[in-house]
């Protein structure tokens, strides 16, 4: 076998599929890819991830680097953080929906979606008339895919009529047959007990479908002229049919034979046979038939090693036989057509001319589709693949000035009930309605931005104001959290975070407002409501709940009910801290979850409000320990991923990061920088602020410049590019702070440090 030098420095690809010894052409087809590979570039590092639907049952090769679990969603995040980690340069994916979890298969798209490397994908199966669910997962693979392999110029064409595909980016590579000398039949018949034998072969996981009673049928005709005839059925019951009822479909297929007579000229082969021991099946069968009742049917994996080991091929007209045998390189048929298959069957055994003659046409074909050339060939697509990836580059520290607020966005996903949860790309999404984090949030930004016209924030701190009032449950004494499109709640009693952070808008309010109507409402409404504060069990909620306290306490210094909550959650927060912390470990939580730097940040501003040093030590250390957790190895910050979540004392992940934690360390970084002067803390909160314009691990901005917008988050394979409302408040909540922040620093340090980077 001639080898090849890894092409344009792809030295390491990733490889998803079945394999074997899991008995499926899919996983015979994963596994003589991963073979060809190997032998034609032995130098380049090929990862196995196996789907896997029983976990524990298969003994798979040293080659598997890891397995997925088919229905376990979990485990197809992990594998794309393993990818990541790996240093592979691009994933190439088997599909076909039967072998992936969630409905049509959509598990694969958790995977994709959180690789950052360019994807190449092989469609085994294009369907012409998908459900809604399997149009779905496809036209996500198409949305994603660098390249995308198909067998046959039917289906480059489906895709593109059908699902409106690039053609460019669309690849026709024939299933790959091993490279095998022609040899006749009859030198290897002796081998199966077929010596004196016309054999007739057909091969393939047993099921409906196959078309094996056309071929039975036929068989009486075929008899009479060729009584040596036999036509060999191999393969195993599809293992879902024996799942489901047995042998039973298999016993019907005798029974037919024997009630035409010709049960002695059917044998039955009920064995998954190895990939070298159906070549020599293959070899020894005069004529290979496939019977198929599908026209749709794109690939057939057990036709290509037919043509490739030059077999005389009868067939019906689906799409791949029609590609494959086309030009003379086969017979075909109509479907269900027996009395055809019967005709063709005794012109080729009564003929070792015509037999021979399309024997060595196959043969010829299959030369140009043997393992070696679909290798050389797949790889040049991935290495276009890779090629095509736009290059990244990295902004400059000029070029990260702090943006003006600006609230078009704000005013965009805003109506007279409140400011909507999310959005599509940057249109309302309805469906969705509201909820009271988000007024919350934007109440609080109405006090913050500084120029606005009088107008302007009246009305939408009244909308915001009147959104919070609204969701007061004074039977229940809490807030509710989500509301519907048409103004209904959706709960009666909303969680412990929401109404923590109402509080907070609520203390927010009362201290900035830029109206004293406003002041004297969020006033009144926090002194009617705060003390639920005292029964949260939540850490996050009770460091919402002390923010807005501590706000309260500006605002109105020795304000009872605010005092009460500022003393009694920090207490509870360092035993926490202590009962949590490890060598390596400085947090609250044995987890990390979102908005982490609020809880150094209430420390830090009860520790101000309180006069309790011991406080802001914590909070800055604590600090401290978070933004080391958000700095990447190449400097820049990176938010803790949302895939983090939960995991024990474990290092945070780096996606999907949202804007929400940004704003939060810009914030916890203001507060530090009050408490001490330490310009440190403004570099940290700088550094936080420039992720939105670039900084961070994709090199790509989440600020929609122009329209105050910004993109939901950081994915690996990009941006997440919807635009919802916590996303565009907390751009617009970071500019503000950070702009305030610089006027703080600037006013200490006398220089104008606001254009410099971190």
């Amino acid at each position: 076998m001639k080898q090849s030098a890894i092409p344009q420095d792809v030295t390491h690809i990733a490889l998803v599929g079945n394999f074997l010894p899991r008995k499926c052409g899919i996983a015979t087809f994963t596994t003589d890819t991963y073979t060809a590979l190997k032998r034609r570039f032995p130098d380049m590092t090929v990862d196995v991830y196996a789907m896997d639907d029983h976990p524990g049952r298969y003994d798979y090769p040293d080659a598997v680097t890891g397995t997925i679990p088919q229905h376990d969603r979990a485990a197809y995040l992990a594998t794309a953080r393993a990818i990541e980690a790996s240093g592979a340069q691009a994933l190439w994916v088997q599909h076909e929906y039967g072998i992936f979890g969630g409905e049509a298969g959509a598990h694969i798209l958790s995977l994709i979606d959180r690789v950052s490397i360019p994807l190449v994908v092989t469609l085994h199966t294009i369907l012409e008339k998908p459900s809604a669910a399997e149009r779905t997962v496809l036209e996500g693979l198409l949305r994603r895919a660098a390249k995308v392999i198909v067998m046959a110029e039917r289906g480059r064409e489906i895709l593109e009529r059908v699902y409106g595909a690039n053609a460019k980016a669309i690849a026709v590579i024939p299933h790959g047959v091993p490279d095998r000398p022609f040899v006749e039949p009859d030198s290897l018949k002796h081998r199966f007990g077929w010596t004196g034998h016309r054999v007739i072969l057909t091969f393939g996981l047993l099921a409906p479908g196959k078309g094996i009673e056309t071929m039975i049928e036929a068989m009486p005709a075929v008899v009479e002229k060729h009584p040596d005839a036999m036509y060999v059925v191999l393969g195993a019951t599809h293992p879902n049919l024996v799942a489901h009822e047995g042998e039973r479909y298999r016993d019907s297929l005798k029974e037919q034979a024997d009630r035409l007579g010709v049960g002695a000229n059917v044998a039955f082969i009920d064995a998954f046979v190895e990939h070298d021991d159906l070549i020599d099946y293959l070899q020894a069968a005069d004529i290979y038939a496939t019977p198929y009742l599908n026209p749709a049917q794109i690939t057939s994996g057990t036709l290509s090693y037919a043509v490739g080991v030059g077999k005389a091929v009868i067939s019906t007209p689906y799409v791949h036989a029609t590609e494959i045998l086309a030009d003379g390189h086969g017979v075909l048929v109509d479907f269900r057509d027996s009395a055809a298959f019967a005709r063709e069957i005794n012109d080729l055994l009564g003929s070792k001319r015509n037999i021979a003659r399309l024997s060595a046409r196959a043969y010829a074909r299959g030369r140009t589709m043997i393992w070696s050339q679909m290798a050389e060939t797949a790889m040049a697509e991935i290495v276009g693949g890779i090629a095509a990836q736009p290059a990244r580059l990295r902004g400059t520290a000029a070029t990260r000035k702090v943006l003006p607020v600006d609230l078009t966005a704000v005013e965009r996903m805003s109506d007279a009930t409140g400011m909507l949860q999310h959005s599509i790309f940057s249109v309302p999404d309805r469906r969705h309605g509201y909820c009271i984090d988000d007024n919350a949030r934007a109440l609080m930004l109405m006090s913050a931005v500084e120029d606005c016209d009088a107008a302007t924030r009246d009305k939408w701190t009244t909308v915001y104001a009147a959104f919070v009032q609204y969701a007061w449950n004074p039977d229940a004494r809490r807030f509710r959290n989500f509301m519907n499109f048409d103004r209904t709640w959706c709960e009666d009693i909303g969680s412990e975070d929401s109404n923590g952070r109402a509080l907070w808008a609520l203390g927010v309010t009362a201290r900035d407002a830029h109206e004293t109507k406003h002041r004297d409402w969020a006033q009144a409404m926090f002194d009617a409501t705060a003390s639920l504060a005292l029964e949260l069990e939540s850490p996050r909620a009770q460091a919402f709940a002390m923010l807005g306290a501590a706000a309260v306490l500006q605002a109105s210094p020795g304000h009872q009910l605010a005092s009460q909550i500022l003393r009694r959650f920090p207490d509870e927060h360092l035993a926490l801290l202590d009962a949590a912390r490890r060598p390596e470990w400085g947090w609250f939580e044995i987890v990390l979850a979102y908005d982490n730097a609020r809880l150094p940040e209430a420390m830090i501003r009860a520790g101000v409000a309180l006069d309790r040093r011991d406080l802001i030590e914590c909070g800055l250390d604590t600090l401290a320990w978070i933004v080391t957790k958000q700095t990447a190895p190449e400097g820049h910050f990176r938010a803790v991923g949302s895939e983090s979540f939960g995991r024990i004392y474990a290092e945070p992940l780096p996606f999907d990061q949202q804007p929400l934690e940004a704003q939060a360390t810009i914030d916890a970084c203001a507060a530090a920088f009050d408490a001490t002067g330490d310009r440190r803390w403004f570099d940290e909160a700088k550094r936080a602020y420039d992720w939105y314009l670039g900084a961070n691990d994709l090199d790509l901005p989440l600020a929609s410049l122009g329209d105050g917008g910004c993109f939901d988050g950081l994915m690996p394979s990009g941006l997440n590019r919807n635009q919802g409302a916590e996303s565009i408040l907390a751009l617009q909540m970071a500019s503000c702070a950070i702009s305030g922040l610089s006027k703080r620093v600037e006013k200490v340090a006398g220089t104008g440090v606001h254009e410099r980077s971190a």
